[in-house]
């Protein structure tokens, strides 16, 4: 009898861009690249490769100098010929056609910039027939300024950036004016098609929002991978998808939840990121009307991220850009258990830093401020999780008495 043999699918090797400026030092860009690469990591790309460069600003023909190219051309050569072949360079800005174009031209691999990485992520993890709707605009708004390095026709489009198709597979030039007219009406014509279905999904979930009862909306809101689906998990003793990757939660989901009598709904969100794409924030507008019409948000951060306060500005600015910011809200630091600091040696005098400052005494600077606001504890271990019970039945019991004071159910002589 013949013996198949399947063999071990590899996944494609990546090589990270970023610039060091006078807005970004060489440390954020070492931020930025390390989000960038657990970005590549999601997707099922493996980064074996970083290029930085220290300018005034990106190119507008190249993103990066000539010299630096002709680097990452080099390095791309040296391991062809060591016959480790580089799948894809990704960029930590989004680029203009003309820069993916020139790039490609000198580089002759697939380009990606962040804004398509996080495209290509969304259509991977898209789900629901509204979420798949959503990424599906943005991935079209995204493309139509960019037509003129497109060659596949637009009526089959494929996966994410390891499955061989999608925007991360194209990579030549158009065969001509007469194919982009004609691709441009097509997307066009798509995009139209998939607004109104849009507005269809949106006009349901209004209605469902509303036959949801006289409850009071709590919204986990949160930059991405801080753990707002453990949580939900944890508060509403469901079985929301979570994981270690990012945009693990794409769909929102909403459950009942209970605390001493008195039940609430829970909204488990998309999280958010740094230069999340204008196009995703449109598109999931009825995702994000979830964080609209809530009552209460609850901040989730990564307490153990080294950057979480950039993190907070970064949530904190896209709620402004939904309306959201003066909503009652209150901020819930998760993974203390993971929260490590270097102690200083006692001859050490330069100033204190994140890296060897205490748990303890990071709760004493402006978080001690918030007072019940700011609430300390690890969704996975169950660390504090009676203190958070607590103070979410005391503000959703508050929100609820002044928009629905007469419902039976908070009085104890009431209960079912």
């Amino acid at each position: 009898m013949k013996e198949f043999v399947i063999s071990e699918v590899k996944a494609e090797t990546a090589v990270l861009v970023g610039l060091i400026t006078k807005e970004q030092d060489e440390a954020k860009t070492k931020e930025y690249l390390d989000e960038l690469e657990f970005l590549a990591d999601t997707a099922g790309a493996i980064t074996v490769k970083r290029f930085t460069q220290r300018v005034g600003g990106p190119s507008a023909v190249t993103y990066v100098g000539s010299g630096k190219l002709e680097e990452i051309k080099q390095y791309i050569r040296d391991e062809e010929e060591a016959e480790r072949t580089v799948g894809m360079v990704i960029f930590d800005d989004e680029l203009s056609a003309k820069q993916i174009r020139n790039i490609e031209k000198e580089l002759e691999v697939k380009i990606l910039d962040r804004t398509s990485l996080i495209l290509d992520i969304f259509a991977m993890r898209a789900q629901t027939a509204a979420a798949k709707t959503q990424v599906e605009l943005a991935q079209y708004r995204y493309m139509l300024p960019r037509l003129q390095r497109l060659w596949t026709h637009l009526e089959r489009q494929g996966g994410g950036s390891g499955s061989g198709g999608g925007k991360g597979s194209v990579g030549l030039r158009g065969p001509g004016e007469t194919q982009l007219e004609m691709d441009r009406r097509i997307i066009l014509g798509r995009m139209s098609l998939l607004k109104q279905r849009l507005a269809e999904i949106d006009k349901q979930k209004t209605t469902q929002r509303k036959n949801r009862g006289r409850m009071i909306r709590v919204a986990l809101v949160g930059y991405t991978n801080v753990g707002k689906s453990t949580m939900m998990n944890l508060l509403s003793k469901s079985e929301v998808f979570a994981e270690n990757k990012l945009f693990a939660t794409l769909d929102t989901t909403v459950r009942k939840v209970v605390i001493d009598n008195l039940p609430f709904l829970l909204a488990d969100t998309v999280g958010f990121i740094r230069k999340l794409p204008t196009d995703l924030v449109d598109s999931f507008k009825s995702t994000l009307d979830e964080v609209r019409e809530a009552d209460l948000l609850v901040h989730v951060v990564d307490i153990s991220h080294p950057d979480f306060e950039e993190q907070i500005n970064v949530v904190e600015n896209t709620l402004k850009e939904l309306g959201c910011a003066d909503k009652p809200s209150m901020i819930v630091f998760n993974k203390i258990d993971n929260y490590t600091w270097v102690e200083k040696e006692k001859d050490d005098l330069t100033p204190a830093t994140k890296e060897n400052v205490t748990l303890d005494e990071l709760r004493r600077t402006w978080m001690a401020r918030l007072g019940d606001n700011c609430i300390f504890i690890s969704a996975r271990e169950k660390e504090n999780i009676d203190e958070l019970r607590d103070t979410l039945y005391r503000k959703v019991r508050e929100l609820h008495v002044q928009k629905y004071p007469y419902n039976d159910f908070l009085y104890p002589k009431m209960d079912e």
